[in-house]
């Protein structure tokens, strides 16, 4: 029996539901298996849970950790299984330790007439490969919808000896391909099309789909209608291709995928591909926060890459360039094999493969740190960049919600270790309060809050290590007056809205703004505050509404809570309720409430404001 099969366990259900590779080490850090998975924690923890065949148990029994890598597609983790079975050639992947691999699509482009075909391995002959794709099944289906996307030909033709010989055969009478046996076809007109291709299997679309766009509009400009209908389906016909393909190019001869992302903790994680397979993973992860994209890249390069002397690889993708770019490639060059190139790719397969790196250093952010940890790094965040002398372990946050002049209301929510305290939640209805104002009502809201801590009233006697204001930086000056007036300081910042109603900064009651959509961690965090605030301003204004058209059916005999309820789930509002038919209200209640209702609205002239139906929400209101 594996001793450390509860710790692997543990560690399998922490993993992501997302398609990857996984790698079983042994206690000698040796790859003794390498699996693809559809949803990575479903497939590693079933490794560890119940019986297996005789085989399945005896590697089991010598796993001594795993890792894994995210994928993008159950393809890619396809492509990656094989790429890491190659190198590693692991003892447990007997059945798939041939040498057939998986096949390439080759283009030679120094004939007049360049054909895709499929070839079983990567050949030094000057034609150009693209793949490695999933069998040869797939490659040929690839080959096919990539003729059928840009009409070249699909046929057993050979080219140049048979243009012009005879007529044209069924693909191009049923449009599928655009005739290039016709003599009034040129090579150079091929060559062209067939770059196209090119363009789609070295994961460059995008610039085929906007040159195709280009063409289109420019010959609708020129009212030549049935042409830009041509290039409007070829442009259609590449976009769905690409949406169904994405593979790993082998143009990562020597490559290096670098990224990072931030969390409770921020990590770097390095994907290595060599001869255009993924040759492994390695993370690195940072306690301090990364404040300077650039520069921290700029450093992690130098360590990570100075101990590796004549392996250093020719390039290295990035998600920001470093300011010292040329210093640290003259830097990385010196003493190796070949010289380094830094490269921030904005599209295609390289931009792909950093995703990848990045979606890496994602979840192993996330396998390492607990959800309260999370918290606790996140609050840290907080704090250095608000400048905080204290940790905000409580933060309040104020709202105001109205409609019109009436209903005006505020609202306290509280988060505790990043977590809300419902039930320290608390409610103020305005008082002589005659027209909206959302300052005076801010400032009524702070005052009465902080005063009735002051006043020793213990439901209030907690306060808070942070106090934030919905709105800007009067809003926030406005709750600081009140503060000073009870006799209390603390930290005050307004959370300041972009035009989605999102946090996008906050801001000081002298009006600095402080940027936190750069840290994801804390812009997540602030932006919940903002929306649980407001949601509960909103449903306690709402709720008033109920309870001011409520009282008029209450004053309908026969009309009892259920019977209201009944009737306000059905129609919504009272004036809905005024409005229904005797036949409509005998629908959802008795006959004789029904009449009685129906009698009550028919005599009455006059009819109350119509509400919404809202539940009793938590929290106290203050008195």
């Amino acid at each position: 029996m594996n001793p450390e099969l509860d710790t692997l366990r543990a560690k399998a259900n922490n993993l992501p539901l997302l398609p990857g590779v996984y790698i079983m080490l042994d206690r000698h850090s040796e790859v003794i298996y390498v699996g693809k998975a559809k949803k990575l924690k479903n497939r590693v923890s079933s490794y560890f849970h119940g019986d297996h065949l005789p085989k399945v148990a005896a590697m089991i029994d010598k796993i001594a950790d795993f890792n894994v890598i995210v994928a993008n597609s159950e393809f890619e983790a396809l492509i990656l299984e094989n790429s890491l079975i190659k190198r590693h050639k692991p003892h447990y992947n007997i059945l798939l330790k041939d040498d057939k691999g998986y096949p390439f699509i080759r283009i030679d482009r120094r004939k007049a007439y360049p054909v895709m075909s499929v070839a079983s391995r990567h050949l030094d002959d000057g034609a150009d490969y693209f793949g490695p794709y999933g069998g040869r099944s797939v490659s040929h289906e690839i080959i096919r919808s990539i003729c059928r996307a840009l009409l070249l030909p699909d046929c057993n033709r050979s080219f140049p000896a048979e243009v012009g010989k005879e007529r044209p055969c069924l693909n191009y009478h049923i449009g599928t391909c655009e005739g290039w046996c016709l003599p009034e076809k040129t090579a150079e007109e091929y060559r062209a099309r067939m770059e196209q291709a090119a363009l789609v299997l070295e994961g460059r679309s995008d610039d085929l789909i906007a040159d195709l766009r280009e063409k289109m509009e420019a010959a609708a400009e020129e009212y030549r209608f049935e042409l830009a209908a041509r290039y409007r389906d070829r442009m259609r016909a590449v976009e769905a291709l690409v949406n169904r393909q994405r593979v790993i190019s082998t143009a990562f001869h020597d490559t290096d995928a670098l990224a990072f992302c931030r969390g409770a903790l921020c990590c770097f994680s390095v994907l290595h591909f060599s001869n255009g397979d993924l040759a492994g993973k390695e993370t690195v992860v940072i306690d301090e926060p990364i404040e300077d994209d650039a520069e921290a890249i700029s450093d992690i390069v130098r360590q990570y890459y100075l101990p590796r002397e004549g392996m250093r690889p020719s390039v290295i993708l990035l998600q920001t360039e470093p300011e010292d770019k040329e210093e640290l490639e003259a830097f990385l060059s010196e003493g190796n094999r070949r010289k380094v190139h830094l490269e921030v790719p904005q599209r295609g397969e390289r931009r792909r493969l950093l995703e990848m790196a990045e979606m890496n250093a994602s979840e192993e952010i996330l396998r390492r740190t607990t959800e309260s940890r999370r918290r606790s790094k996140t609050l840290e965040l907080l704090q250095k960049m608000l400048g905080l002398e204290h940790f905000p372990e409580r933060i309040e946050s104020f709202d105001i919600s109205n409609l019109g002049n009436t209903g005006i209301v505020a609202a306290m929510v509280v988060f505790k270790d990043g977590k809300p305290l419902k039930r320290d939640y608390r409610k103020f209805r305005m008082k002589d309060m005659p027209m909206q104002d959302d300052y005076a009502s801010m400032y009524q809201a702070v005052y009465r809050r902080f005063r009735r801590a002051s006043e020793g009233d213990e439901k209030f006697s907690s306060l808070p290590d942070l106090l934030l204001i919905d709105g800007g930086d009067v809003h926030a000056a406005t709750a600081c007056r009140a503060l000073s007036d009870v006799g209390i300081s603390l930290p005050v910042f307004g959370m300041v809205k972009d035009d989605r109603h999102r946090t996008r900064a906050l801001i000081t009651p002298g009006g600095q703004e402080i940027g936190i959509q750069g840290t994801q961690a804390v812009f997540s965090l602030i932006g919940r505050i903002q929306e649980e605030t407001h949601r509960f301003a909103i449903e306690y204004q709402r709720s008033l509404r109920y309870e001011s058209y409520g009282s008029e059916l209450d004053a309908i005999r026969g009309v009892g809570e259920q019977r209201k309820g009944e009737l306000l789930k059905a129609f919504k509002t009272v004036k809905a309720i005024r409005l229904a038919s005797l036949d409509e209200l005998k629908a959802v209640v008795p006959k004789n409430t029904a009449e009685a209702v129906y009698r009550h609205f028919r005599e009455k002239e006059a009819s109350k404001n119509p509400g919404l139906d809202i539940q009793e929400e938590e929290g106290e209101e203050e008195p």
